[in-house]
């Protein structure tokens, strides 16, 4: 296990420092745009802007997921690198912002949380424990790999995951979905209603069962 162990040091320290570049993209897109209140302003719709931020977006995931894939020996172990890495990265990105701006005043501030394919919405908190689920079912993927051991879900947590997975998509982009059909213009215009915790949390619920109960059994799937 400590060859693990010690490739999360160096893995931790990227995710955290990337988190800081991200967090200094938002305040400088922040000052450009004339942003101080992300539910009261509006800024003016600028199609090379929206452009790029789909892009970095993109980049984000691929260069989360390739640092992953540096790190692990197989398909295990780089998953639940690249997990762990997301998760830490999601959080700190929150911390720098709170270093940065003083913002989130808390965890149930409302933010955008990503545009791809529809803006999502949510207070802090709902990704903060989509990282936390994120980093455990990574280390313990890693556990399980450092053991000999497989990672290999049922069929019943398969579609926990699945189902959950979309229940809180269905959540976090609920009125970009009942603003359809819109333009790109119209959803960057769109500013969300009162959070869906009751459909949230139950899909929550569901991905958590299946993950944990995928990653977390000892001595399931040895190799």
């Amino acid at each position: 296990m400590r060859i693990q162990i010690l490739k999360l040091w160096p893995l931790s320290g990227f995710a955290i420092a990337f988190a800081y570049v991200e967090a200094v993209v938002v305040v400088y897109l922040r000052i450009v745009l004339g942003v101080e209140d992300l539910i009261r302003d509006v800024p003016t719709y600028d199609p090379p802007i929206a452009a790029t931020e789909l892009g970095r977006e993109a980049a984000t995931l691929l260069l989360l997921l390739a640092v992953g894939w540096a790190a692990g020996r197989n398909l295990q172990s780089r998953l639940g690198f690249a997990f762990y890495a997301f998760g830490l990265w999601d959080i700190f990105y929150y911390l720098w912002l709170r270093v940065l701006l003083g913002w989130p005043r808390s965890l149930l501030d409302t933010d955008i949380l990503f545009l791809i394919p529809l803006p999502w919405w949510g207070p802090v908190l709902s990704p903060v424990l989509i990282a936390l689920l994120c980093m455990a079912g990574g280390a313990f993927a890693l556990i399980r790999d450092e053991r000999g051991e497989n990672v290999c879900p049922t069929a019943v947590e398969w579609i926990c995951v699945g189902v959950g997975m979309l229940i809180v998509l269905g959540a976090f982009m609920a009125d970009a979905l009942a603003s359809l059909p819109a333009t790109a213009e119209d959803l960057s215009r769109l500013r969300p209603g009162p959070f869906r915790w009751a459909v949230y949390l139950p899909g929550l619920a569901a991905m958590s069962w299946g993950v944990l109960r995928a990653t977390w059994p000892p001595g399931r799937c040895a190799r």
